[in-house]
This record gives structure tokens, C-alpha cells and sequence, in this order.
């Protein structure tokens, strides 16, 4: 491999992935973009063998950048890196053509590691990914054709993101939370940055309120 494009808006992440990468396959040459709409440009401008695609992105899904690397690039290799691991981003960027799906929280050498087994064609999969891929085919026959939905306009969140949401609304650094859950300071970023877009929110005084709303502090 010669040329990757990692798509990730967090200029720390951005930095990590692509040492990863470059980890991987030392002679990489790597382009970075940080919105969807630069990282489709770098697919019209650009040759690319991989891509580390986050899924989360200012401007829209990462997904759309899986498909267009997939129509434009049928050689390059796009591997999705996020922090979800849940069946509506799993499937849909597997469906848009990602290669790979692997999760931030994995420590750098098993993300080399998965990505060294490209080179014997092998998809990389974050184990849990791999698990909840065979557990889908495996209960294919009793899964509903659309998930329940809210009643109502309620943002919803995820249970880590709940969990973020409230340690920032407390006033814990992003160390501190990353220590908490025994995650990398890379993933607490991630989620911090989607409970954010979520509610539409962009500072912790912001964030403390919509946490005391929920009833996870006292305002």
C-alpha cells in the first residue's frame, strides 16, 4: 500500500490514525481531511489504497465517504474506525462497502495488527465487531425489519454517551472520564464530540444544563 486518507475532525485523533496507518505500512503516504466534503474531493482528486474512515463527521456520515471511495476507487480498501459498535452504524457502512470496522478504544498494536491482516485479504474486525456480525446472520429469521423508534422528538443517546454526558456536566476533565471508563483519551474525545452534535450543544455549561434536564446532576 502507498496512499491513505484518514477522515476523522479531531486534529488528536487525526494525528493517532494516521501513526497507525503508517504503523501498519511504514511507507504510506497519508492524506488527511476532516469533513466529508474535503475527504470527497480527496477521492476526486486523489489515488488511495486505504482509508480510515471515522463515522461522525461536522458535515455529515462518514458512510458517504465509504461509498464514494467504493464508486470512484474500486481498488482502495476503506476501513471504518468509531467508537460505535451497534447494529445502525455497523451494517449500514458495511452495506455502503466498508472493508473494515474497527473501534478506537483497542490499544495502537491491536489496531496494527488488524489492519496487518489486509495484507492476507483478510478483513479487519475489532473482535466484538466480529461477534456481533456473526450473531446478526445467526439470528437473521427473528430480527424485525425496523427497529422501535422514540414517540417522541427526544434526542436520544447511547448509555456510554449518557455516561459521558453526565461526568462533563460534573466537571471532570477528559483524562479524568477516560481514567473512569479505562478508555483512551482518543475515544472519550469521540464521545464527547458526538454527545455534543447530538444536543446541538457546544460547551460544558451548555452540556451541564441538558445533563440537569435529563435529571443526571442537579442544575
Amino acid at each position: 500500500m502507498q496512499h491513505a486518507l484518514i477522515v476523522e475532525d479531531l486534529p488528536e485523533i487525526r494525528t493517532w490514525l494516521g501513526q497507525v496507518a503508517r504503523a501498519a505500512f511504514p511507507s504510506l503516504q497519508v492524506v488527511a481531511a476532516a469533513r466529508r466534503d474535503q475527504a470527497l474531493a480527496c477521492i476526486h482528486q486523489g489515488r488511495f489504497d486505504l482509508a480510515l474512515i471515522d463515522l461522525g463527521l461536522p458535515d455529515g456520515s462518514g458512510i458517504d465517504v465509504v461509498g464514494a471511495l467504493r464508486r470512484h476507487q474500486p481498488q482502495a480498501l476503506p476501513v471504518v474506525v468509531t467508537i460505535y459498535d451497534d447494529d445502525d452504524h455497523l451494517f449500514p457502512a458495511l452495506q455502503a462497502g466498508a472493508f473494515g470496522y474497527l473501534l478506537k478504544e483497542q490499544p495502537q498494536d491491536a489496531l496494527v495488527a488488524q489492519l496487518l491482516r489486509m495484507t492476507q485479504g483478510e478483513p479487519p474486525l475489532s473482535p466484538p465487531i466480529a461477534r456481533r456480525v456473526l450473531a446478526h446472520f445467526a439470528e437473521a429469521g427473528r430480527r424485525q425489519a425496523s427497529p422501535v423508534r422514540p414517540a417522541d422528538d427526544e434526542v436520544m443517546l447511547t448509555d456510554r454517551e449518557t455516561e459521558v454526558l453526565q461526568r462533563v456536566a460534573k466537571g471532570y476533565t477528559l483524562p479524568e472520564i477516560a481514567l473512569q471508563f479505562g478508555l483512551s483519551k482518543h475515544t472519550i474525545a469521540d464521545y464527547i464530540k458526538q454527545v455534543y452534535r447530538k444536543l446541538d450543544v457546544s460547551s460544558r455549561a451548555e452540556a451541564a444544563l441538558e445533563a440537569a434536564r435529563r435529571g443526571l446532576v442537579q442544575p
